[in-house]
């Protein structure tokens, strides 16, 4: 045997790339994923239009929604759109801020690998300015609580300047404002499933509305029940108000037409009790979990009361928090003591269809916000604006720190670890640097997109927090540098925070790779599908 001949110990048909190359692919693909919504941070971002194979459109400017469409299949690449979706349902803003950031990382780490500084030195000191930077941000954030209406209204509206509801953004902030106060528990508990979104095409976006009570997508059970009633009384049921099937199949054998007549008679007699338990109780509204007979119904519409049926088991807890009744398994145990209270109930018929409002109940602790919009596409967009604003506010209340906006945090750090940087000696210091360079992406983008000289911007910003002016940032209407807290541009401490853990870690785990090994029968060993060829997305 030749000693030169070739040994394979991988089958046919896998591709491999090693060592530099493919740290190259990678951190390439996480770029191209970070400048696809770069040019969508800020109030000037830009929205782009998704359409799917189906030929249905999305306009948004939502980071996440916008990586989610692309169905992006590059698995470096994929990790970029985990981190914005893990942003996103932590704190429900900052996705597009995280994925440029990984992606400047990324950059920036590529140039000092090209100068063969080690992956391992890199992601050192990555981590180490990453530390000193969530320093910083707490060192500058101001304490907020459910209290600072101003400051929570400054952080809704933050959330949705730059979005397609940019136009009732003050309305909007203010609904969602009222929406957290409304469901906040005594102990500062928040759960922002007790803040229910309906959407419904009609009118325009100011006539957008927080109802005290819930909205249910449902309509009544017969035509001859009132439309509304006042003063309502609910019970809530999630058991079924019509006969049960036996659980067995059974056969009954009738032999005389009177015993027919007979068990007609009481089956009607169990479901004229059913109504009967429930007039009785002083209900004047009913909720039903599950089915309703049409006897039940009749009776139930007599008796002047109003009756949903096949109620979903998360609006039925919504209802049991927004009135305070209790949610009762079998009508023979309801009692007037399990009913809750609300101003009125009544069916309401938006565009084609008839929903039923439950509203103007006392302190209620699940409320429902009605979007309402000129078209489908305004409509999900300021749905995606709400969602953004909820959850700022949520994740202001919940950690109870604010910073500035307007790119002032990202400077001040930049400046703070270059000062950092002076105390190592290694070649972290390096990696520190770059790292410094890299975040101050947020607010070069943000004057990019806002059509202003970044190079002139990034001077000036620089020049007040040298100053010592650490809430200095740009208004980009007006391409001046403005005090953040003063033009009312905040964020949560978390959006930051998050974006930092989040866009370092996927960093220092994309630098580790130095070998990817794509074969289709990879995913038969539970390994992962087949990674698409060098590059592609």
């Amino acid at each position: 045997m030749s000693k030169n001949q070739p040994v394979y110990i991988l089958p046919e048909g896998v591709q491999r790339t090693l060592g530099r190359e493919a740290q190259r692919m990678n951190i390439m693909a996480a770029k191209l994923v970070a400048q696809t919504v770069r040019t969508t941070l800020g109030p000037k971002g830009m929205d782009k239009m998704l359409v799917d194979s189906m030929g249905d459109v999305v306009v948004t400017n939502d980071g996440v929604t916008i990586l989610d469409e692309m169905q992006i299949e590059h698995p470096a690449a994929k990790m970029i759109v985990e981190i914005a979706k893990t942003q996103d349902s932590e704190v429900g803003d900052g996705t597009t801020t995280v994925a440029i950031l990984a992606g400047e990382l990324l950059n920036n780490a590529e140039n000092l690998l090209n100068k063969e500084v080690h992956p391992t030195i890199i992601s050192k000191g990555y981590k180490l300015a990453s530390n000193k930077a969530l320093e910083v941000l707490e060192k500058i954030s101001k304490k907020i609580s459910k209290s600072d209406t101003k400051l929570l209204m400054n952080v809704a509206v933050t959330a949705m300047t730059g979005k397609g509801a940019e136009i009732s953004k003050e309305v909007l902030a203010s609904i969602a404002t009222k929406a957290i106060n409304q469901v906040i528990d005594d102990s500062g508990g928040l759960d922002m499933d007790n803040i229910k979104i309906e959407k419904k095409v009609g009118l325009c976006v100011e006539d957008s509305e927080l109802i005290q009570g819930v909205v249910l997508d449902k309509e009544r059970v017969s035509s001859s029940m009132p439309l509304i009633v006042k003063d309502a009384k609910i019970a809530l049921i999630d058991s079924p108000l019509e006969i049960k099937s036996t659980e067995i199949d059974a056969k009954i054998q009738i032999t005389d037409p009177t015993q027919m007549q007979a068990f007609v008679e009481q089956e009607e007699r169990l479901l004229k009790d059913m109504a009967d338990k429930i007039i009785k109780s002083g209900a004047n509204v009913v909720f039903s979990q599950k089915g309703i007979d049409d006897l039940v119904s009749h009776f139930l519409s007599k008796a002047g009361i109003y009756a949903c049926r096949r109620i979903k088991k998360s609006d039925m807890d919504k209802l049991s928090r927004a009135t305070n009744a209790k949610i009762v398994s079998s009508v023979k145990d309801l009692s007037p003591n399990d009913l809750g209270k609300a101003g009125f109930v009544e069916e309401v018929k938006l565009g084609d269809e008839e929903m039923t409002y439950v509203k103007n109940c006392v302190n209620p602790k699940a409320v429902t916000i009605m979007i309402r919009g000129g078209s489908k596409h305004i409509v999900d967009e300021v749905e995606r604006a709400m969602k953004d604003a909820l959850g700022v506010l949520t994740a202001s209340i919940k950690i109870g720190k604010v910073l500035p906006g307007a790119g002032a945090p990202e400077i001040e750090v930049s400046k703070e670890l270059r000062k950092f940087a002076n105390t190592l000696s290694g070649r972290e210091q390096l990696a520190v640097l770059s790292y410094a360079d890299a975040i101050e992406v947020v607010p070069i983008t943000l004057a990019e997109n806002a059509g202003l000289d970044p190079i002139d911007t990034l001077t000036e910003i620089k020049s007040e927090h040298e100053k010592g002016k650490v809430s200095a940032g740009i208004d980009v209407f007006t391409g001046k540098i403005v005090d953040a807290w003063d033009a009312g541009v905040v964020e949560p401490l978390k959006v930051k925070t998050q974006a930092i853990r989040s866009a370092t870690e996927v960093t220092e785990l994309i630098l580790r790779i130095d070998d990817v090994i794509a074969a289709s029968n990879l995913s038969k060993s539970g390994t992962g599908s087949e990674m698409p060829h060098s590059g592609m997305m």
